[in-house]
């Protein structure tokens, strides 16, 4: 086996591929977030639909998914190695081991908030990637004046559509779309699932804020110069700022839709 292939199946190792993979997938929350909150957007879901046909389109941003989608697999799989390994490297725990003296409540507890945010991934794709990639949304016209900016808005039959269109004609802005913000709308009115997605994105906060500081730390940077800046944005953009934000999406359209 070569030096770099033990490199990288040392904990260390593991540790530095869990780092590199958390910190990009931080990254994408924040991307992500930024184009969600088009939902906000009184425009009947124009903004929204324009962003998710762009996010699956635009060739650089899908070469960048599969790399996403690498990066999720990639993470839990090394989550799980690590875990497995620090099992068995202490088979038997420590007699005075006291865990909330030693280590945070989330530090503890990763790997539930992992497996938690798992089965969130899963659900969110199979209610929202599935759907829009294989047809199973509504599909929608927008007829924007160009004089007064006035929207008309029509549900289109499937029939009636065969891709995004975007065109002039008229005096008209014409769009024509998959309807995912439809989607997201008829799904957030199940409380069940709207509880899920509350849940789990108390799980991503505290998942998020023990992570960001973890990984800072296994990439070096624990230096008293930047611990308190890694530690802040760890608590406030990525354990209360992102979390809220994503939790609000599902309120939103359950209580004002």
């Amino acid at each position: 086996m070569s030096s770099f292939n033990q490199a990288l199946t040392s904990t260390l190792g593991k540790k530095l591929i869990m780092a590199l993979t958390g910190l990009f997938l931080c990254t994408f929350l924040i991307v992500h977030l930024i184009g969600n909150l088009q939902l906000f957007k009184d425009d009947a879901g124009k903004a929204f639909n324009d962003y998710a046909y762009f996010m699956t389109h635009f060739p650089p941003i899908k070469a960048v998914s599969y790399l996403l989608y690498a990066s999720i697999i990639i993470h839990a799989i090394y989550a799980l190695l690590l875990t497995l390994h620090n099992k068995k490297a202490r088979p038997v725990g420590y007699a005075s081991y006291a865990g909330n003296k030693n280590s945070t409540w989330n530090s503890r507890n990763m790997g539930i908030l992992g497996t938690v945010l798992l089965v969130f991934i899963a659900t969110h794709m199979a209610n929202f990637w599935w759907k829009f990639h294989n047809d199973e949304v509504p599909y929608i016209e927008y007829r924007t004046n160009l004089n007064t900016l006035e929207t008309q808005v029509t549900e289109l039959n499937a029939s009636d559509f065969t891709d995004y269109q975007k065109f002039t004609e008229n005096g008209e802005e014409v769009t024509k779309a998959r309807d995912l913000y439809k989607q997201v709308e008829y799904a957030f009115q199940n409380p069940v699932l709207v509880a899920f997605y509350v849940l789990a994105m108390a799980a991503l906060s505290f998942h998020l804020i023990h992570g960001f500081n973890s990984a800072f730390q296994s990439l070096g940077f624990d230096h008293k110069k930047y611990v308190p800046i890694v530690r802040f944005l760890a608590v406030w953009l990525f354990g209360v700022i992102i979390p809220i934000a994503f939790a609000a999406m599902p309120l939103y359209f359950f209580f004002c839709k």
